[in-house]
């Protein structure tokens, strides 16, 4: 499996932008959400260090507190059995897949073949889902980019979500959208016109809380974009002394300038249930517990 390195370096881009939308229209019923406001604390699976058994990274993770694990796309078959059997061992929900293939192969691409890679890499990950019991598969859907418009990317993007959607309804697998430094839906407003665009309860919001920080207000995007969040990323993101992006940097939860009662308050406000996972640096047991203290106090409110 990959980690998520290359993602990392993908959040080094610049974003800017806007558009307009309305709320979604009733959708037909999707999966069964948790509790209203449940609260699930979760870890990306590169969070836990590569260095370990699967079994043990998902030990180290129970350990520290948490209660699932966001997995990666896992192309070989026996290695997926291993993650489920590990996952049950250590009692760890897989609640949902980091889709892996759309960065080096967007959907957005006007190349074939590019798309065919990406398109298999999202069948692999909801299959991956489906294996796991994972709710949903975070999708990136499009990369703006020299060669790629942003009216190319908007509509070859759904083009390509919508004929997913027929594995996804029939695997009962979110496929979650998410906002990410791609120069792509850049605006709660578009990006709740973008799903809403679907018509469907199986294309949905992964909110990642700290990748708006540079344009915008987490808690803003929360409140806009409502019962649409399927998914929430935990990060937190520091822009230094007035607005610098050179100085900027994504630090540990508490470490930077997100309002995390203004998270917590919009959360409640939306009726958001379901699981908050970390994205953050590998550690040990010492820096994953400290992080899990860290959800509890800034997202949970104990």
């Amino acid at each position: 499996m990959k980690n998520d390195s290359t993602r990392r370096e993908f959040l080094k881009a610049s974003v800017v932008a806007a558009c307009a939308a309305g709320l979604p229209a009733p959708l037909a019923a999707g999966p069964a959400p948790p509790p209203a406001g449940k609260l699930i604390k979760g870890v990306v699976w590169g969070m836990l260090p590569e260095k370990l058994s699967i079994a043990d990274r998902f030990k180290l993770a129970a350990d520290a507190g948490f209660e699932a694990v966001e997995g990666y796309t896992t192309e070989d078959p026996k290695t997926a059995e291993e993650i489920k059997k590990a996952a049950g061992d250590a009692k760890i929900r897989i609640t949902s897949v980091m889709n892996q293939a759309h960065w080096e192969f967007p959907l957005s691409s006007s190349d074939p073949a590019v798309v065919k890679k990406s398109m298999d890499g999202m069948k692999t990950s909801l299959h991956n889902a489906k294996l796991w019991g994972a709710e949903a598969v975070l999708l990136v859907p499009a990369v703006v980019n020299p060669q790629t418009r942003y009216q190319d990317a908007y509509t070859r993007s759904q083009k390509h979500i919508r004929e997913l959607l027929p594995l996804a309804e029939e695997l009962k697998v979110i496929i979650a959208v998410e906002e990410v430094w791609n120069k792509f839906l850049l605006s709660p407003l578009e990006f709740a016109r973008y799903l809403d665009e679907f018509k469907s309860p199986w294309v949905r919001s992964y909110f990642d809380v700290g990748n708006v920080v540079l344009y915008g207000y987490p808690q803003d995007w929360i409140r806009t974009l409502g019962k649409r969040i399927v998914k929430v990323h935990l990060k937190d993101f520091k822009m230094g002394k007035g607005w610098k992006p050179i100085t900027a940097e994504f630090v540990n939860l508490g470490d930077g300038d997100i309002d995390w009662a203004e998270i917590r308050k919009a959360l409640g406000e939306v009726g958001y249930s379901g699981t908050v996972t970390a994205e953050l640096d590998e550690g040990d047991l010492a820096y994953l517990t400290d992080v899990r203290k860290r959800i509890d106090r800034l997202v949970l409110g104990m």
